[in-house]
């Protein structure tokens, strides 16, 4: 009898509780809208670069008017009235999640309002020629939809904003790559800030050597068949260790790099123009990365997503000098102020430094070589070794290579670890703590 009326309990709890149905059907239609907002996201943005592009082909002498321009009006709109708007958008969302943060806080740094913002601005940003990224400004958007789902929940509801913040952003990871599977380690990873996260890297080191060690004694089979990788063999080694470890150095400067040129605390004549005038720092900023555009025939203007693509196609021929400057190009961006995301300009540098060594060394595995530095420079840059591996993994198909590919991102964020902080962690205490002293002003 016991058994049989815990039963009618929980099906009762279950399906006739009209606040838990409610709860599930908000929750459900804002992750919905939220996906459905990323991918509309998506399509304005590649419109707007599209746009860009073509002008640039017919009058290419444009850019170096049109790109400093759009850079000062984007921070002088960003600055007056989305201020949270400005950067990525992860370490908005983050700082949100902090214990440290009280409501008050989380509207100031995630909330619809700056999800339209957001949108609006890093897609101007595109249409601009700006080398940025829109899969960080994602992760803001969606959570903006999900905190905002919170006010329909009835009272009697389990679920919390930090949930629906953590939810958000793997949605937004989810939606901005097609990689669902990414937007749940990125949350776990990322968001979640659980003791398991800091000691990922033990646990990639873990899983890839009894991996390694399984295949030693069984070859490559697993329980459900084989998987074939055609041309990875031991001659990747050497070629995907040096990409690893380049990778992960270059990867770590540029964490580092953006870490000091954000802070604030540089006393270089950049640094203090950016203090005191930095509608006309955005300026010099968006100039710069329109000569670097110029000189580069277009290449490095935009997120780079189309050169990365025919990159790992094998249909891409580059500049020389593509690697850094690309690497320039992001920075200033970046730096300048504008609402702007680092992840497929990563993913651009990453392929390069793939791209380069394998014609230095002329290896027969080009492709793979490029998706292990997709992977490294990602890994490096973001510290997130899992997420960062498993969206290059489902990008490019890249089953067969799962094993290296997870090793490559443990290598090179070991590599950055060593010369960088964390990127995202300094960033969202630096939001944490302006939204809490512009609070205190306010109050």
């Amino acid at each position: 009898m016991k058994t049989k009326h815990n039963i009618a309990a929980s099906f009762n709890r279950e399906f006739r509780d009209w606040h838990l149905w409610a709860t599930r059907a908000i929750v459900v239609a804002a992750a919905c809208v939220a996906g459905l907002t990323v991918v509309a996201f998506t399509w304005l943005g590649e419109e707007a670069l599209a746009l860009f592009m073509d002008v640039v082909r017919l009058y290419p002498w444009v850019t170096l008017v049109w790109t400093p321009l759009c850079a000062a009006a984007i921070v002088w709109v960003t600055r007056r009235y989305f201020a949270a708007a400005a950067g990525s958008g992860i370490p908005q969302v983050m700082a949100a999640l902090d214990p440290a943060a009280p409501a008050p806080v989380q509207g100031k740094l995630v909330s619809l309002k700056l999800s339209v913002a957001k949108v609006a601005l890093t897609t101007w940003g595109l249409l601009a020629g700006l080398s940025l990224g829109r899969e960080g400004p994602s992760v803001q958007v969606a959570a903006g939809i999900m905190l905002t789902a919170r006010r329909w929940l009835p009272e009697r509801t389990s679920v919390t904003a930090h949930g629906l913040l953590v939810a958000g952003g793997a949605a937004g990871i989810a939606a901005a790559f097609n990689t669902p599977l990414a937007g749940i380690m990125f949350a776990i990873e990322e968001l979640s800030r659980t003791p398991e996260q800091r000691s990922s890297g033990l646990l990639m080191s873990a899983i890839v050597l009894a991996g390694l060690m399984a295949v030693s004694v069984y070859g490559n089979a697993t329980y459900f068949g084989i998987i074939h990788a055609s041309g990875i063999d031991l001659s990747l080694l050497l070629p995907g260790l040096l990409v690893a470890v380049i990778s992960g150095g270059l990867g770590g400067l540029f964490s580092r790099l953006l870490q000091a040129s954000l802070s604030g605390n540089g006393r270089d004549f950049m640094s203090r123009l950016r203090g005191a005038r930095p509608v006309l720092f955005a300026a010099v900023c968006g100039l710069l990365v329109a000569v670097i555009g110029f000189v580069s025939g277009g290449a490095t203007f935009g997120s780079g997503y189309s050169h990365t693509r025919d990159m790992v196609a094998g249909q891409e021929t580059l500049p020389a000098l593509f690697l850094l400057l690309k690497f320039v190009a992001t920075w200033l961006t970046t730096w300048s102020g504008v609402p702007a995301g680092i992840f497929a300009p990563s993913l651009a540098i990453g392929a390069a430094i793939g791209n380069d060594i394998a014609l230095l060394l002329h290896s027969p595995n080009a492709t793979a070589l490029i998706a292990l530095g997709m992977v490294g420079f990602l890994a490096a840059a973001t510290q997130a070794p899992l997420t960062s591996f498993i969206i290059v993994m489902e990008m490019v198909d890249g089953h067969s290579m799962v094993l290296s590919l997870m090793a490559c991102a443990m290598v090179a964020r070991t590599v950055s670890r060593v010369i960088s902080a964390p990127l995202y962690s300094v960033l969202a205490q630096q939001q944490l703590s302006n939204a809490t002293a512009s609070g205190a002003v306010a109050q």
